[in-house]
């Protein structure tokens, strides 16, 4: 499993880099407002987190048209080579990833909640397919169930002839909200989680690697001492 890490905070993705386990970023407008960012300095701000990032950059499109999608799309792509143009599924947003699709611009399709959802965006050519795990949650529905059928039923089917560059499609399992999403998903073979920070720095924890490196330190204190 691979993690994008769901930000746009410049300084976690520079840490979650430095740890050697990054291997994309997801991020929307909703994040980069949170940063205090301003519209006049988003593709300065995408351009940024590219530079940082050895691998794809999702950045939302936020028309609700065809035709402004595939604008934005193209847009978006411009600004680095390795941009993902976010979609949402939707009539509007099938259309704009097939156009994308063949002008070579990868897609990652979002807000995905079923497995009927999931199919119709890889025949539309969606690089990434994204269904959300936390939304069903919210609502006091299994996401983790609604994403297994995703995982299953796509890898089902060879949908490389749809995509840029005939590359596989990849499931993303998205809105995670703790590391018990993060182990489920891995189970039944999401290829990416993308979580938000603090969830990334829970995954490195666990009660009894803090105790053993607690007993670790008095054992050396004690031969320092010694």
């Amino acid at each position: 499993m691979k993690f994008f890490l769901d930000t746009a905070d410049l300084t976690e993705i520079e840490e979650a880099a430095s740890w050697g386990a990054l291997a994309g970023v997801t991020t929307n407008p909703t994040l980069y407002a949170r940063t205090g960012g301003k519209l006049s300095d988003f593709h300065n701000h995408i351009k940024r987190i590219c530079d940082i990032v050895d691998g794809p950059v999702s950045a939302e499109s936020v028309a609700m048209t065809r035709d402004e999608i595939v604008r934005d799309g193209r847009e978006l792509a411009a600004i680095a080579p390795n941009v993902v143009v976010k979609v949402p599924t939707m009539v509007e947003g099938l259309a704009a990833t097939r156009t994308l699709a063949d002008e070579g611009i990868p897609v990652n399709m979002t807000l995905c909640f079923s497995v009927p959802q999931a199919i119709l965006a890889a025949r539309a050519g969606a690089r990434y397919i994204s269904p959300f795990v936390g939304r069903f949650d919210d609502i006091s529905d299994d996401g983790l169930d609604q994403l297994s059928k995703v995982v299953a039923a796509i890898g089902n089917y060879d949908y490389s002839d749809n995509t840029v560059n005939h590359e596989q499609v990849e499931i993303i399992a998205a809105s995670i909200r703790s590391a018990n999403h993060v182990t489920q998903a891995a189970l039944m073979g999401a290829d990416i989680a993308t979580v938000p920070f603090g969830v990334l720095k829970k995954m490195v924890q666990h009660p009894l690697t803090d105790r053993g490196l607690d007993s670790f330190m008095k054992d050396w204190e004690k031969v320092q001492n010694a």
